[in-house]
């Protein structure tokens, strides 16, 4: 009997034994299984944020891009005031020496007036028997020599607009040029260094490890954010992933690229290496095993409180990636695209008892601070909008930057002193002008800055987002014509007939 109780003693002895390893098996298993899970899913969110980041971002930089290219050919544009400067021929044999003197320096005033703003290697004309007027250096003239014409106008490729844009010629991608024809024997020729496009591709601190390239139709670097990377040809292993694609984002174990293509089959991409842009990840991963190991031995609990610590240093970081997303950098308030997808859930969810309304600005005479003060103070005029807005509006209310200087306004309408909604309305608007009346700019603060509004309200005047838009965008037309400075409601034009 008593070796019967010590062989059941020692069996239970086992018995607890086998318990307790199966136990802390069964735990271990848990736990490695949890954090597993918890790691592959972290993996997939931060993988998709972090791609949904990069591409929002190279977007912008897309933007960016033909914003600037754009306003170089603003600039061009600009030179066809001069009436002398489209109508005059230096080819033509039969000019008056005198006359042809005095026209040419006419043209050129003109020109270096234009130009003088901005750092502009050429700016000028060049007609077929390679006469120059205005600001064309001797690099381009040296650099094409006695071809310059025919090659200058083999870089139009844009006949309906008949100009274009070129770079790389005789393998020199120093510069960028702009040629747009004036007439059939005379060429407007408009370059820049390349160097220039580095405040086009300002790269945000969030993203300073990512690459930024601007490469020709070929896949030749035209600017590259990299040193010592001008005229090369992109890297075969970026090509391979964005051959032949205009718009595309690729994230694989060892690049996250993106891609989009620009005015006259430019690319922007951008390019970071994975084990770079997801570091965080392996960090993470590293200690969530670490703990699970410790949670594993010590129990299934302190193993839960200890992922929970884990994942939320990882959602704090997806909260700042989403919100870098859908905010727009200079002025601190939404973006288009996330500016038009609150306000239409918004709408989707208001009762046709409910009112709000869109309102839409327009800076007024915004160009002019541009060319006046510098781009520098035209960003600061934006910023100082936004600043505006979110002083004159409540958190419950919508903010968006949705063109270059033009800004919207979703404003839920909760009066809270029994005041008429439309009175409400009107009191936000007049808020809004008083404080662009007291806004300055300039050295000496004697720059104005006012801006033209125009309101629609839901549901009078639509009851979806584009309709809104729209009614908003006629009273805002209707505030230009009025003076500017001034707002307009819809719903006040359709009573008088005045909406179209």
């Amino acid at each position: 009997m008593a070796f019967e109780e010590k062989t059941n003693l020692k069996n239970m002895k086992k018995l607890k034994t086998l318990m307790m390893l199966c136990y802390a098996v069964i735990v271990a298993v848990a736990v490695l299984t949890v954090s597993v899970l918890a790691v592959r899913k972290t993996d997939q969110v931060l993988e998709k944020k972090v791609s949904t980041l990069t591409t929002a971002l190279n977007v912008q930089m897309e933007l960016n891009l033909n914003n600037y290219l754009h306003r170089m050919e603003t600039i061009g544009t600009l030179a066809f005031a001069e009436e002398q400067t489209y109508t005059y021929d230096a080819t033509d044999p039969d000019n008056d020496e005198y006359e042809a003197t005095i026209t040419e320096t006419a043209i050129r005033d003109k020109l270096y007036s234009l130009c003088i703003m901005e750092n502009f290697v050429d700016y000028g004309v060049v007609y077929r028997n390679n006469h120059r007027v205005g600001k064309i250096s001797n690099g381009t003239v040296d650099l094409f020599g006695e071809r310059m014409f025919q090659d200058l106008e083999a870089m139009i490729t844009r006949p309906r607009t008949n100009d274009g844009w070129a770079a790389g010629y005789q393998d020199n991608f120093n510069r960028i040029y702009y040629v747009k024809r004036i007439h059939e024997n005379a060429l407007l020729v408009i370059s820049f260094y390349t160097a220039e496009l580095k405040s086009v591709f300002d790269n945000p601190e969030i993203m300073k490890d990512m690459s930024i390239r601007l490469t020709d139709g070929n896949y030749n670097i035209l600017y590259s954010s990299e040193a010592d990377e001008l005229g090369l040809p992109l890297s075969e292993d970026l090509v391979s992933r964005v051959a032949d694609r205009n718009s595309v984002t690729v994230l694989d174990k060892e690049y996250l690229v993106t891609v989009n293509s620009s005015n006259d089959n430019w690319f922007v991409i951008c390019s970071v290496p994975t084990k770079i842009i997801l570091k965080e990840k392996n960090v993470i991963q590293l200690f969530i095993y670490m703990i699970a190991a410790v949670a594993a031995i010590l129990a299934a609990v302190i193993g839960a409180v200890l992922y929970v610590k884990l994942t939320k240093p990882i959602e704090q970081f997806v909260a700042k990636l989403d919100t870098k997303a859908h905010i727009d950098q200079l002025t601190g308030i939404l973006n288009k695209r996330s500016f038009e997808e609150y306000t239409e859930n918004r709408l989707n969810a208001s009762l046709p008892i409910e009112h709000h309304a869109l309102i839409i600005l327009d800076l007024d005479n915004f160009k002019g601070v541009n060319d006046t003060l510098g781009h520098a103070a035209g960003d600061q005029v934006l910023a100082n909008v936004g600043g505006i807005l979110r002083a004159t509006f409540s958190t419950e209310d919508y903010l968006g930057r949705i063109g270059g200087d033009e800004f919207c306004v979703f404003l839920n309408l909760h009066p809270d002193d029994g005041t008429d909604y439309k009175d409400f309305v009107i009191s936000k608007c007049e808020a809004l002008c008083q404080a662009f009346h007291n806004n300055y700019t300039g050295e000496d603060h004697n720059f104005k800055i006012s801006a033209s509004i125009g309101v629609s309200i839901f549901p009078e005047c639509g009851e979806d987002f584009n309709t809104l838009y729209h009614s908003a965008d006629k009273a805002l037309y209707k505030s230009k014509k009025s003076g500017k400075d001034t707002y307009t409601i819809f719903a006040d034009m359709t009573e008088k007939g005045e909406e179209n």
